[in-house]
């Protein structure tokens, strides 16, 4: 970490949830510049390296193009496949799975009528697919893969034999569906000069923002981490870490006197002679009245027997008494 870290102190993360899969994170304060750093790097990598699921390919007994049709339904296969790109997907792992699509009842096809295996979850079961005329069927499997980033069909390999019947898909993995940074200024003490940072993170339910962000540090921290790999400290004195700033923030804190806390003696209830009584005398919490004994407060301009009564009762109401001694 910058060195300025020790002056300011560690930066304080704070995550708003805007929505189920929206939420903004806020980092500061940060060294002059750190902002725009940071916040480049975090959305590069969420736009182009989480993982996620998606359609690659289908396949239909008696076809093997896209510019063909099917008998009783109002979309062509194209047609078709370009809404099966717009299908979010979760699933649990990596290998291919897959799912078939079956319809023979007259009407509009959506994304509920895909039957997947277990550890496929579809996300937007409201997404429109097709529509069959009377007489129409659909029958078709939909290839799923776990990737990450864009994959257009000149990518996919061709030498396996038992794919050759199917009809490829361009296919973007990434769950994020969104992502801003803004960097604005703000200070600490006399240091008016740093950085905070907002970012905002918007996916499609297969994960959420917080667990994108955590999946994004770790990849960063793999790639920094080899240019030092031997863990090498160069130029000590001009940097430090996060444990070093936490135990300097414990020492300071532990040498602070203990603030005393304050509740005013007005929700006590007194009445207006008592309470004024009180208040010149420079008693003006539940505290310093406890410290308080009975001598003291008799000695005071204007409290007498009447109001030390009431003094006592209010207190004791509160499950308080006045000093002995």
């Amino acid at each position: 970490m910058h060195q300025i870290q020790e002056e300011i102190g560690l930066p304080k993360i704070r995550v708003q949830k805007v929505s189920g899969n929206v939420a903004t994170f806020t980092i500061s304060p940060l060294p002059t510049g750190y902002g725009t750093t940071i916040g480049n790097a975090f959305r590069r990598v969420l736009l182009s390296s989480v993982p996620g699921a998606a359609v690659s390919g289908i396949r239909i007994d008696g076809i093997t193009y896209e510019y063909s049709t099917l008998k009783g339904v109002k979309e062509s296969v194209l047609d078709i496949m370009l809404n099966l790109k717009n299908l979010q997907l979760k699933k649990a792992n990596k290998e291919v799975g897959f799912a078939n699509l079956k319809a023979s009842k007259e009407g509009v096809v959506t994304a509920k009528d895909i039957q997947v295996p277990g550890d496929v979850e579809v996300l937007n079961p409201e997404l429109y697919i097709t529509t069959l005329d009377h007489g129409g069927k659909l029958n078709i499997e939909l290839r799923i893969e776990k990737s990450v980033g864009y994959r257009p069909v000149s990518m996919v390999p061709k030498d396996d034999a038992s794919l050759a019947d199917v009809i490829w898909i361009d296919a973007f993995f990434s769950p994020v569906k969104k992502v801003r940074y803004d960097v604005e200024a703000t200070r600490v003490g006399s240091l008016t000069n740093l950085d905070k940072l907002t970012l905002e993170v918007e996916t499609n339910g297969a994960i959420t923002p917080e667990d994108a962000l955590k999946f994004c540090a770790n990849v960063l921290t793999s790639y920094f981490g080899l240019f030092n790999a031997e863990g090498i400290a160069i130029e000590p004195d001009f940097i430090t870490d996060a444990s070093k700033i936490s135990q300097k923030v414990q020492e300071e804190e532990s040498k602070k006197p203990t603030q005393e806390s304050y509740t005013p003696i007005e929700i006590l209830g007194l009445s207006p002679r008592t309470l004024n009584a009180l208040i010149n005398g420079e008693i003006g919490s539940i505290e310093m009245l406890t410290k308080c004994t009975e001598s003291k407060l008799t000695n005071l301009r204007g409290f007498g027997r009447k109001a030390l009564n009431e003094v006592i009762a209010a207190l004791a109401a509160r499950g308080f008494k006045l000093s002995d001694n």
